[in-house]
C-alpha cells in the first residue's frame, strides 16, 4: 500500500518490448499485406500479439488501482500520458489531411498545366501552352478525378483506373441512402450518449452509467459494420479502390485509418463497460473509462472533419 505522498514504481517488465515487437510485426505485415500477391497473416500474427500485451498490461494496471497502490502522482502521470497520446493522434491525421490538401490543391493542377502556364508571354498560342503545360494531354485537373492520368496516356491498358462513381454528396433526392451521412448521425449520437453515461458516473448512478456506456458501445460496432458497407459498396459497385490512383489512396487512407481509431475507442469502451459491470469506477476515480470517452470524443471530432472535407467537399 502506498502511503501520503509516496510515488509507487512498478516492478522491471518485458511488455514494452512485447508491445514493440506486436507494433512491428503489424507494421511490416501491413505493409506486405497491400502489395500485390501479399496476404493478411503476418499483419493478424502481429495483431494477435498486441492484443495479449494489451489484455496482460492493462490487467496489471486495473489490478494495481483497485489494490489501492497508485498514488495521485501516478494518476496525473496518467492523464498526461492520455494527452500526449491524443495529440500524437491528432498529429497523424494532421499529416493525411494535409497530403489530401496538398494533392486536391497544388499537384491536381499543376499536373494538369498550370504549373508553367506562367513561363510563356503574351505571343504564345494557346496550342503551344497546352503542349508544353500538360504532362498528360488530354488529363482534365479535376477533383475527385474520375480518370486517372496513367488512364489518359495508355487508355484501356492502363495500370491505375479511376472509379465509375465518386463517394461525394450524391444529392438530396438520394440522402437517405447515403452511407456516410448515417455514420456521422451514429458517431455524434454515440458521443452524446457516453457524454450522458460520464455524468450518470458523476452522479454515483451506476445503472444508468452502464446501460449509456453499452449503448455507446454498440453505436460503435453499427458504425464499424456501415463502413464496411460502405467500402463493399466502393468496390463492388463504384469501382472505387486502393489502385483508383490518388483518390482511391488517400479515400481509404483518411477513411481506414479513422475506422482503425474507431476500432481501439470501442475496444476501451467495451472494457471500460465490463469493468463497470464488475462494479469497478466511482465517482471519484474512474479515469480508466474517462480516457476512452476522452479518446472516443476525439475520433468524433475526427469524423465530422473527414466526413465535411472527404465527402460533402470531396
Amino acid at each position: 500500500m502506498s502511503t501520503e505522498g509516496s510515488y509507487y514504481v512498478p516492478e522491471q517488465s518485458k511488455l514494452p518490448l512485447a508491445a514493440a515487437l506486436g507494433m512491428g510485426v503489424m507494421a511490416f505485415g501491413a505493409g506486405s499485406w497491400v502489395i500485390e500477391g501479399g496476404t493478411s497473416t503476418v499483419f493478424l500474427i502481429g495483431t494477435l500479439i498486441m492484443a495479449m500485451v494489451m489484455y496482460k498490461w492493462w490487467s496489471i494496471v486495473i489490478q494495481e488501482n483497485t489494490q489501492g497502490i497508485v498514488s495521485d502522482q501516478l494518476k496525473h502521470s496518467y492523464v498526461l500520458g492520455m494527452y500526449w497520446f491524443i495529440f500524437s493522434e491528432l498529429m497523424f491525421f494532421v499529416c493525411f489531411f494535409g497530403s489530401l490538401f496538398y494533392v486536391r490543391v497544388l499537384v491536381g493542377p499543376w499536373i494538369g498545366g498550370e504549373a508553367a502556364v506562367g513561363l510563356f508571354d503574351d505571343t504564345a498560342t494557346d496550342a503551344a501552352i497546352a503542349n508544353a503545360t500538360h504532362l498528360w494531354n488530354g488529363y482534365d485537373a479535376t477533383w475527385p478525378p474520375l480518370v486517372t492520368p496513367d488512364q489518359t496516356v495508355n487508355g484501356d491498358v492502363a495500370k491505375f483506373i479511376g472509379p465509375q462513381e465518386a463517394m461525394s454528396f450524391p444529392g438530396w433526392s438520394q440522402i437517405l441512402g447515403w452511407l456516410p451521412l448515417w455514420n456521422t448521425i451514429v458517431l455524434i449520437s454515440s458521443s452524446g450518449t457516453v457524454h450522458v453515461a460520464h455524468h450518470a458516473l458523476k452522479e454515483g448512478n451506476r445503472k444508468k452509467f452502464v446501460q449509456w456506456l453499452g449503448l455507446t458501445v454498440a453505436l460503435g460496432v453499427i458504425f464499424l459494420f456501415l463502413q464496411a458497407e460502405e467500402y463493399i459498396h466502393a468496390y463492388q459497385e463504384l469501382g472505387l479502390t486502393l489502385e483508383s490512383g490518388i483518390y482511391g489512396t488517400t479515400f481509404f487512407l483518411l477513411t481506414g485509418f479513422h475506422g482503425a481509431h474507431v476500432t481501439l475507442g470501442t475496444i476501451m469502451l467495451l472494457i471500460a463497460f465490463l469493468r463497470g459491470l464488475k462494479g469497478h469506477f466511482n465517482e471519484a476515480d474512474h479515469f480508466g473509462f474517462e480516457a476512452a470517452a476522452w479518446y472516443w470524443h476525439f475520433v468524433d471530432v475526427i469524423w465530422i472533419g473527414l466526413f465535411i472535407i472527404v465527402y460533402v467537399l470531396g
